[in-house]
């Protein structure tokens, strides 16, 4: 087997950031080694404590868990999404409380402090929620962001326009002036948007799936996907949820799972219509710039995350 690929995941949990999670501590593919945790979905106080109750649904307390930034870099953040992930991020389930308990150090702090330990370019960094953690590291820290291997994020859209707003994706939306920085960083960023996750749909029948076999894990995060699956029908009228971060983890897993063009993206930070859009010139094949997912085999990826959930059973 492949030597495993360090890992570390920035956070805001959040349904999907769950299963992310999950999926994460299920692949033999990657060593989990940090969560730093940020605002976004809801407060940082619950985002941390998700982080911890995540972790020890897994049996794996023994991954630390730092917090991060309260809020984003400028302006306040005007409206979390409690709506869509209940008020305490979960879908309204209780998972037990972990007996380990926060990192002391900064996110920004135990991140640059793993990075440094590890050789220059080994080190996959998965942001599944605003990226004021990274923008705050590449500010603080720059020395350890350029050892950065890769970073996966799961953010912005090319083509769909948004999902929060007309124009943004929630994760720019939530801190656009820390998706600028990082997306214009030079650092080896892959946008994973709602060009691909939109039309991954984790479905009633995969549910069940892991639901049956996966154990105490997949019958707690089938109870947890409860609320997405109910407001995704309402919404959207699909008998599934689109489960955005999985996916962007899927391509740290195992890179090469979406295909991907290096485009040149800029980021909207006014205040109007436009914040948080991410502009994508799609007109030629960028030098510069990130690598914009644009092609997905969905049922593939669909697969992928149920399998591995399922494996909690075995």
């Amino acid at each position: 087997m492949a030597e495993r690929i360090p890992l570390v995941i920035d956070t805001d949990p959040g349904i999907d950031d769950a299963l992310a999670i999950l999926l994460a501590l299920a692949s033999p593919e990657v060593d989990l080694r940090l969560i730093t945790a940020v605002h976004g979905n809801v407060e940082l106080a619950q985002t941390t404590e998700n982080a911890l109750r995540v972790l020890h649904l897994a049996g794996r307390s023994d991954v630390p868990v730092a917090a991060g930034a309260a809020g984003p870099l400028v302006h306040p953040l005007p409206e979390r999404a409690g709506h869509v992930h209940g008020a305490a991020g979960l879908g309204g389930v209780e998972l037990p409380a972990s007996p380990a308990g926060l990192d002391p150090r900064p996110a920004v702090v135990a991140l640059a402090e793993l990075l440094m330990e590890q050789d220059p370019g080994t080190v996959t960094v998965a942001p599944i929620g605003p990226l004021t953690n990274i923008a705050l590291l590449l500010h603080v820290f720059p020395e350890a962001a350029a050892r950065i291997g890769r970073v996966v994020w799961m953010g912005g859209s090319a083509t769909r326009g948004g999902n929060v707003t007309a124009a943004a994706e929630f994760n720019a939306w939530a801190d656009p002036e820390a998706a600028a920085a990082v997306l214009g960083s030079g650092l080896p960023v892959t946008m994973v948007g709602l060009d691909v996750t939109l039309p991954t749909v984790l479905t009633e029948a995969g549910i069940a799936r892991f639901r049956e076999g996966g154990g105490e894990v997949g019958r707690t995060a089938a109870e947890v996907l409860r609320q997405y699956v109910d407001a995704a029908r309402d919404r959207y009228g699909i008998d599934g949820v689109v489960v955005h971060d999985a996916l962007a983890l899927t391509e740290a897993i195992v890179p090469g799972t979406l295909g991907v063009v290096r485009r040149e993206v800029v980021v909207g930070t006014t205040l109007g219509a436009a914040r948080g859009q991410t502009l994508v010139d799609r007109r030629a094949v960028a030098a510069g710039g990130v690598d914009v997912a644009e092609t997905v085999d969905s049922a593939a990826a669909v697969e992928f995350l149920v399998s591995r959930l399922e494996s909690y059973g075995s």
